[in-house]
């Protein structure tokens, strides 16, 4: 069922996205795993061929010159074949893992560890069978799934077609001419090359399936407007992300301030501890100056500081300081009680620039 029909229209937060991925649920696709898995499988055994078929030739000759006379009971003989086994098997089951992990890693961004899982859940132990079969068969899912191992069956007989019709009239050939040691070498470049053309091909069909995973999961985390108020609800009284928030405002509010600075009339301080900008828009609606920005302790001397690059005049008055940061917020007016306080201030001002160019 969609998200929208179960009444979730709302597009998945932040802190829902981190806490599934903390469960261990993510957007991923198993093609790209296995495709990846694949692809590398066939490129170390192409690359080990001639050391695998060598391997393989020395131990059918230890065997077969043994097989009449040799004890079954002799450990030699299975440490031989297990010591053969291992150098044939280990470079490409170890490839084939780390393969399968990077291409999990890819798609997660980074490590999650969580066993969430793995976690046995006893409501699940009886099967739903008709749930299953809706979900497989008769879904937006399903028919997605279906429709790609339909292609990948088809890519596979036909890569398999190309390759064959094209080197079958030559590999008879070689087999009629006796050369048995040429013939299974053909074989096997035959098999090698539609293995890697199978491979490269299953990578191209998972990217989309990467992207239909993506948005099905999306979709499986969206909230209803009643979640996301609870969600809302929750998290303002969470200390952590009230300090993140806090933190985001202040770095919002410091990427705001040269600006406002530069703009401003004044600075008032108090003089280390508050400071606040005040700028004086005669076109505007409003007849009185209007804080542009504000501070304490660190940002206020990052404002005086800027103020003295910028050559605004910084008047300390703590009073006046304290009150307007404690009462006022950004891009708040005046009010008329600081009248004529904030009019002894700019006229103090007109009188310091007129002062300065007699």
């Amino acid at each position: 069922m969609a998200a929208e029909d179960e009444g979730r229209t709302e597009e998945p937060s932040e802190y829902r996205i981190e806490k599934a991925r903390k469960e261990g649920r993510v957007a991923k696709s198993q093609e790209i795993s296995a495709a990846l898995v694949i692809l590398f499988a066939v490129l170390i055994l192409v690359f080990l061929a001639k050391f695998i078929f060598s391997e393989c030739m020395n131990i059918y000759k230890y065997f077969f010159q043994r097989c009449a006379e040799a004890d079954l009971s002799d450990k030699t003989m299975y440490s031989v074949f297990l010591s053969s086994f291992l150098k044939i098997i280990l470079p490409i089951t170890s490839i084939g893992i780390l393969a399968g992990v990077t291409g999990n890693i890819i798609q997660t961004r980074g490590f999650i560890f969580s066993w969430k899982p793995i976690q046995p859940k006893f409501d699940k132990i009886l099967p739903h069978f008709g749930e299953y079969f809706k979900k497989t068969l008769f879904s937006g899912r399903g028919l997605f799934n279906i429709a790609k191992n339909f292609i990948k069956v088809i890519l596979i007989c036909v890569i398999g077609y190309i390759f064959i019709r094209k080197d079958i009239f030559v590999l008879i050939q070689i087999i009629d001419n006796g050369q048995i040691l040429k013939a299974v070498g053909k074989i096997a470049s035959m098999a090698a090359q539609i293995l890697l053309f199978v491979a490269m091909m299953f990578l191209l069909i998972s990217i989309p399936d990467y992207f239909v995973q993506r948005k099905e999961f999306r979709e499986s985390l969206k909230m209803t407007k009643q979640e996301v108020k609870q969600e809302y609800k929750e998290l303002e009284g969470d200390p952590e992300v009230k300090s993140k928030l806090r933190s985001m405002q202040q770095q919002l509010l410091k990427m705001n301030i040269p600006r406002a600075v530069k703009e401003a009339d004044v600075v008032i301080a108090n003089p280390t501890h508050y400071a606040v900008t005040l700028k004086y828009d005669e076109q505007a609606a409003d007849s009185a100056p209007m804080m542009t920005a504000k501070g304490e302790d660190n940002t206020a001397l990052y404002i005086r500081r800027l103020a003295e690059e910028n050559n605004k005049p910084v008047i300390e008055n703590r009073p006046v300081a304290r009150e307007l940061y404690s009462n006022l917020e950004v891009g708040d007016v005046i009010p008329e009680k600081y009248y004529r306080i904030i009019a002894e201030i700019y006229a103090q001002i007109k009188k310091d620039e007129l002062g300065g160019n007699l």
